[in-house]
């Protein structure tokens, strides 16, 4: 089915961020958007303001009349629904085109410039930052983001620009069918190994994603990555690190709540640049999202613009309360490496101070395989309060809980195990000096919750 044939489009899983990014984009395009979700959120009730018919029990019949039409009604579904979905099997059985989250975004990706951000970690800080640094210049461009972008209340940006940033995802391998003009490759720290079973496989289906590379087109890689990249003839091959590589940073200062350095790049250098953000991490990741927004056509003015305006994503080192007496911020940080980066950037902003987190696991196999690496990069923070895992799309397995976690804390960090019902208890009846909700489960609802609590504390 080609895109101008299309009159209707039923999302199964609508509430999801990425799958909402690309419900806006055919909104905007003037057709019928509908579809299902789990439960209702406040990302589905913005959808069903801006036109999209959302329903939320499991109901053939609940499916509008004109997406039950398959010569005009595409079908888009998120690798989350199960296979024995009822309204995923009605699809099909009246032979309906039905299509994943990515390959909508790999036929972009064709009829578009895609400038696509990979990596286990990463991800959505840069590709949300290179948006903003593209949007505010000359270039401008549209972007399919897996975050709320701060500098737009959005996931999506249009325009007509020839350009889509996109979040290139590897869950699934979803990432595959993808054809990039520019890739940057943040990190290939082994996840999802209830998809790939192992991190030889994990790290194939990245080299994979680097073979879809359109030639003429270049990729961005961070240095040191187990990876070995196969580029087709023509890309062009960068690397970047905090420190060296063909991006890097240099004259890094941090103090006063600010950070500022010089963009060292074979291009231009753009000395002293200033991140809206001040997070370190985001030293990393501005560097390569101004790579690929230079390599993009951005003048050294935008760039140290765009990078000095950007806001950040909503749940990324979210700043919720942030006084002399008390900082409160919420992070979707889920794998072990990204906790170890939140946890050492938080270390680095707050030195003399005591941290917290709240941690609610995600996915019993990522509890399962990586509980050891949870541990380790929660014990650089002085107190961890760990709550029930999240299982998302998962069963329980027998044996594996926040215990794991919990026995491999290292000696002096201060512990403890609620459940998630326990969490306003724990936080009505304890002092908190700097503290971070971590995890990309549910727990995150209850932040509005909490800041509300500790900013009434501090009025008191």
């Amino acid at each position: 089915m080609e895109l101008k044939d299309i009159k209707a489009v039923y999302f199964v899983g609508a509430g999801g961020i990425g799958m909402s990014a690309i419900a806006r984009y055919f909104l905007r395009k003037g057709l019928v958007v509908a579809g299902y979700d789990k439960t209702p959120s406040a990302l589905t009730e913005q959808l069903e303001k801006e036109g999209m018919l959302i329903h939320y029990e499991e109901c053939v019949d609940d499916i509008p009349h004109i997406c039950k039409n398959k010569d005009w009604c595409l079908v888009i579904y998120t690798p989350a629904i199960p296979d024995d979905h009822q309204e995923l099997q009605y699809f099909r059985k009246e032979g309906f085109e039905i299509q994943k989250r990515a390959q909508v975004l790999g036929t972009l990706t064709r009829s578009h410039q895609g400038l696509c951000v990979a990596g286990t970690h990463g991800k959505t800080t840069t590709s949300t930052m290179c948006a903003h640094i593209l949007h505010q210049s000359h270039v401008d461009c549209n972007a399919f983001l897996g975050g709320i972008s701060k500098n737009y209340a959005s996931n999506y940006i249009i325009s007509e620009s020839d350009y889509v940033v996109i979040e290139a995802d590897e869950f699934d391998r979803s990432f595959h069918w993808l054809r990039p003009w520019i890739s940057v490759i943040t990190s290939t720290d082994p996840d999802h190994l209830d998809i790939y079973g192992t991190k030889e496989a994990y790290l194939e289906s990245f080299r994979k994603y680097s073979s879809l590379i359109q030639s003429e087109g270049a990729l961005i890689i961070h240095r040191d990555l187990e990876m070995q990249p196969d580029l087709q003839p023509g890309v062009r091959y960068y690397d970047y690190a905090l420190h060296e590589g063909d991006f890097h940073a240099e004259n890094i200062v941090i103090e006063n709540g600010e950070i500022t350095f010089d963009f060292i790049s074979p291009i231009e250098n753009v000395p002293h640049v200033e991140l809206g953000q001040p997070v370190p991490i985001n030293i990393e990741n501005g560097i390569a999202a101004m790579a690929m927004a230079q390599l993009s056509g951005c003048t050294a003015e935008e760039l140290r613009y765009g990078m000095k305006t950007y806001k950040g994503v909503d749940r990324r080192f979210d700043f919720k309360i942030k006084t002399d007496k008390l900082v409160f911020l919420s992070d979707y940080a889920h794998h072990p490496k990204e906790i170890y980066q939140s946890a050492k950037s938080i270390r680095e902003l707050y030195r003399h101070r005591r941290i917290t987190a709240i941690f609610q696991p995600h996915l019993y196999t990522r509890t399962r395989d990586f509980y050891q690496e949870f541990a380790e990069s929660l014990s650089l923070l002085d107190e961890v309060v760990l709550c029930d895992i999240y299982p998302a799309r998962e069963e329980p397995i027998p044996g594996v809980t926040s215990q794991l976690i919990y026995d491999k804390l290292k000696p002096g960090v201060d512990k403890v195990m609620i459940t998630k019902d326990e969490v306003m208890d724990y936080v009505k009846n304890h002092d908190f000096d700097v503290l971070v909700v971590l995890g990309a489960g549910d727990l995150d609802n209850q932040v509005p919750q909490i800041a509300k609590i500790l900013q009434s504390r501090l009025n008191a």
